[in-house]
């Protein structure tokens, strides 16, 4: 359970992020719009940077703790659908803070490099809660590749205003149609790997032979 500080540091600072970019919401001005001494808030913060991971972390538990026995059932493209579009619910009060962070991480590679570090550990989660596997080096790319497809439909999230999200519903289940066609292609590839013979290095000389028709020089011997 969260801290009262914690929790009024961070609605704090996601006001504050609604009105400004990133990094205009300064340490003081989350504090003081919080009614928290500085003293009291580097006791649960180390910058903001550290508040948006922590909020990024609750959404996670929120999300997974919103799972039923229902969206257990059926493929898994359905229960991570099912999944996702329970991220933009949980989301949907901070929808204009989440529209600052999408202009801040534009304007700055640094900090959109750190947005997408921590995007990929949320779509881990996501996808272990769709029971899709999520470790190893596969379920990096698919963390990934989820990350890249939700930042890109959440551009549409932030001005679809139904009331049922249709708009992001539809785009969605396209992203998501598109996606599970490349999964396919990709688990196909990762069996055959393995069974591929090492490629050699193409040399000049190399090249030279295949074309006078002559065999290739051997290596010499030591």
């Amino acid at each position: 359970m969260a801290s009262p500080n914690r929790v009024k540091l961070t609605e704090a600072f996601l006001l504050l992020l609604a009105e400004k970019p990133f990094d205009k919401v300064g340490l003081a001005a989350v504090a003081e719009k919080a009614g928290v001494s500085l003293a009291d808030m580097r006791g649960e913060f180390g910058s903001t940077f550290d508040i948006l991971s922590s909020f990024l972390r609750e959404t996670d538990r929120k999300v997974l703790a919103g799972g039923d026995k229902d969206s257990a059932e059926g493929t898994a493209r359905d229960r991570l659908f099912d999944v996702l579009m329970r991220r933009f619910e949980v989301l949907l009060p901070y929808r204009e803070a989440v529209r600052s962070l999408m202009y801040s991480a534009q304007r700055d590679p640094r900090f959109a490099l750190g947005i997408n570090k921590l995007a990929v550990r949320s779509q881990q989660w996501m996808l272990s809660a769709a029971g899709i596997e999520s470790s190893g080096f596969i379920g990096g790319i698919r963390a990934q590749a989820l990350a890249v497809m939700f930042a890109r439909v959440t551009r549409i999230w932030l001005n679809d205003n139904d009331p049922g999200l249709a708009k992001t519903m539809a785009e969605l289940d396209r992203d998501l149609a598109t996606g599970a066609r490349f999964a396919t292609i990709l688990d196909d590839l990762c069996r055959l790997a393995p069974r591929c013979p090492p490629r050699r290095r193409r040399t000049r000389n190399t090249a030279r032979h295949r074309r006078a028709g002559s065999p290739e020089p051997r290596p010499m011997q030591a």
